[in-house]
């Protein structure tokens, strides 16, 4: 029934026309379930019904439930762009993001007692509390009432004054001059209600007012010698100078914008949307659409539809982590709106970058929050880095691998395992070299990429996985020999390098067609230099181990009925040195090929030099006194 349907579905797609319009898919209900827009409606609706397992999950449960679509033939792109908007609000689609204002009204709230707190209030109340706003963000609500507190020093505690004087010692706040101490008893309500009255100007803009208020104040109280409230009101005038210098130094230059930092976990979305005016942010507003497939699927349908309704306000600039498809189409429908240009605007370095990687950084946090077992700074980084290799989801599982040589004659390989952004160790693998007697890294590499990947295509345990993303340690010689190596076994890997300086330290990301910059990429800077140092730690201690493992075999192959094949059978059998040293004469001619004669000198060789560094030892003791 579903090839049927999914047949008939296709036919009537490729009789559509190719002018530029609406579809709308209806399931079995006749409910309108998804509205997209066309530049081409026949090659656009055909897509869905043609190379089924190569949908997103989203589109692939979409598509399982059309039952027929419609079109609307409009004159251009741009009249198909606004009517996907209208009709979008207007029915509101299962599959099309949903933008639910569920925000509400927040409040500032001074309350009614002697001795008022300032706090933040999610509605207003008939409370006799006095209340500022209403404001639609409470994330600046908070903000605000959180450093007005501290700039003037009011208490948050639970404590109710006057009731509580001298009751206990004053809290780490008050130590740390976060709060002016009102539990101390030392402050007069009439000076306390004063103080509020500032920080109450301060909230409504007029910061000059209360600088200028508290400079008289604490000049009156030097002047009358009361020098400890000179001494609150100097640290208030200089918590205002803090705050006011920090919100010029991480923001200098940041024009009237709203910025917006997609980031994807699995087949969920967040978006974080900074709100700069006056050069200052203002606001923050989150987002997080779930099941809602890949960041380029979300970006253009949520510019488009919120900054098109008219209760959304819309700057002239939109900073964006990555341009929308269709960016020139948004933007004129934006302008239409807005009455002047608007501009859409991906940012590549200064500090406008230094703003989109917070956006990023807080979006991140909303999927940290549905996964607890990833921080927001590991899901920020994988989705950075997913955007900077331009792949269409971030890297959940990546494999690095190195080449150690130590000697000229130990070679060996080592695959390190990240998963999420953090160590996988049991699915660390080592690769053994033997046939290897002198260093030639790219021919080590692939033969350490091939035995993985034959591993992987025989189902072997271990290496079942496939890697979403392959790192080299070295650079395009590296990388060119592995992508030889997929491209002989038929694997469409993404494979990259990791370049180091001069002092050993990560530079950059290489390709096959060049260098991928990193350094003005904070946290896949991170991520890709713990990559590679755990890659390296690995593959050396490896190589260490090999190496005095392969001379101490040198050394057994000595010891007269002891030849090359029966050092590696005892290796095989006892795995270390230790091992063999403690084995017994028993347990050494039970090894497959060594047998009695061969295993009594051996242990003799072995026992015997151990025997005289122990009466050495002991006859050192005995001249020590010991």
């Amino acid at each position: 029934m579903t090839e049927e349907r999914i047949a008939r579905l296709a036919k009537k797609a490729h009789e559509l026309t190719t002018a530029p319009g609406v579809y709308l898919m209806h399931n079995a209900a006749g409910k309108i379930i998804y509205v997209g827009k066309a530049k081409n409606l026949k090659n656009r609706v055909s897509s869905y019904f043609r190379s089924l397992d190569k949908h997103t999950p989203k589109v692939g449960a979409m598509v399982q439930q059309v039952e027929d679509f419609e079109t609307i033939i409009t004159a251009s792109e741009f009249e198909a762009l606004v009517l996907e908007c209208s009709l979008i609000k207007r029915h509101a689609p299962k599959y099309n993001i949903l933008l639910k204002d569920d925000k509400g009204y927040c409040y500032l709230r001074i309350s009614n007692e002697p001795y008022p707190r300032l706090s933040e209030a999610k509605q207003k109340l008939e409370d006799g509390a006095t209340y500022i706003g209403p404001y639609l963000s409470s994330w600046v609500v908070k903000q605000t009432a959180d450093e007005a507190n501290r700039v003037f020093g009011l208490p948050t505690c639970s404590r109710v004054f006057p009731r509580d004087f001298g009751r206990e010692r004053p809290c780490l706040n008050f130590h740390m001059k976060r709060c002016m101490g009102v539990c101390r008893g030392c402050i007069s309500e009439e000076e306390y209600n004063e103080t509020v009255h500032r920080a109450i100007e301060y909230i409504r803009g007029d910061s000059a007012q209360a600088v200028r208020i508290l400079t008289d104040r604490m000049n009156e109280a030097a002047e009358a010698l009361d020098f400890e409230r000179a001494a609150r009101c100097r640290d208030r005038l200089r918590a205002i100078e803090r705050f006011s210098e920090r919100q010029r130094v991480v923001f200098t230059g940041v024009a009237d914008q709203d910025v917006l930092a997609f980031v994807q976990s699995g087949q969920d979305v967040a978006l974080s949307v900074l709100r700069f005016r006056g050069e200052k942010l203002i606001d923050k507003i989150d987002f997080l659409f779930r099941g809602a497939g890949t960041p380029q699927e979300v970006r253009g349908e949520f510019i488009s539809r919120y900054y098109s309704d008219p209760l959304h306000e819309l700057p002239a600039q939109l900073t964006v982590d990555e341009l929308p498809e269709d960016a020139a189409l948004i933007a004129e429908l934006l302008s239409a709106r807005l009455g002047k240009k608007v501009t859409l605007y991906a940012p590549q370095r200064g500090e406008n970058l230094r703003v989109m990687e917070t956006a990023r950084q807080n979006a991140a946090e909303q999927l940290s929050a549905l996964n607890r077992r990833r921080t927001g700074r590991e899901v920020a980084a994988l989705d950075e880095l997913g955007h900077l290799l331009g792949m269409e989801t971030p890297p959940a599982y990546i494999e690095s691998y190195d080449i150690s040589n130590i000697g000229g004659t130990t070679v060996v390989g080592a695959m390190v395992v990240f998963e999420d952004g953090r160590p996988l160790k049991p699915a660390y693998r080592k690769f053994a070299m033997p046939d290897r007697t002198k260093p030639d890294d790219y021919a080590a590499m692939a033969e350490m990429l091939d035995r993985r990947f034959a591993h992987y295509q025989n189902g072997d345990e271990g290496f079942e996985r496939r890697p979403d993303l392959l790192l080299i340690d070295g650079g395009k010689g590296q990388v060119s020999a592995v992508a030889q190596v997929l491209e002989r076994l038929g694997l469409a890997i993404p494979v990259f390098g990791m370049v180091k300086d001069d002092r050993h330290r990560t530079r950059a990301i290489a390709a096959e067609g060049g260098e991928i910059a990193i350094a003005a990429h904070r946290s896949v800077f991170a991520l890709i230099t713990r990559i590679q140092d755990e890659t390296h730690r690995f593959a050396v201690g490896y190589a260490r181990r090999r190496h005095t493992r392969s001379a101490f075999e040198l050394s057994l192959c000595t010891v007269p009925g002891i030849g090359e094949k029966r050092a590696r059978a005892l290796y095989r059998k006892f795995g270390t040195k230790h091992a063999i040293l403690s084995a017994s004469e028993e347990e050494l001619a039970a090894v497959k090929g060594v047998g009695k004669a061969a295993a009594h000198m051996l242990w003799d060789a072995l026992h015997g030099e151990e025997t005289e560094e122990s009466v050495s030892s002991q006859q050192m003791n005995k001249r020590n006194g010991g």
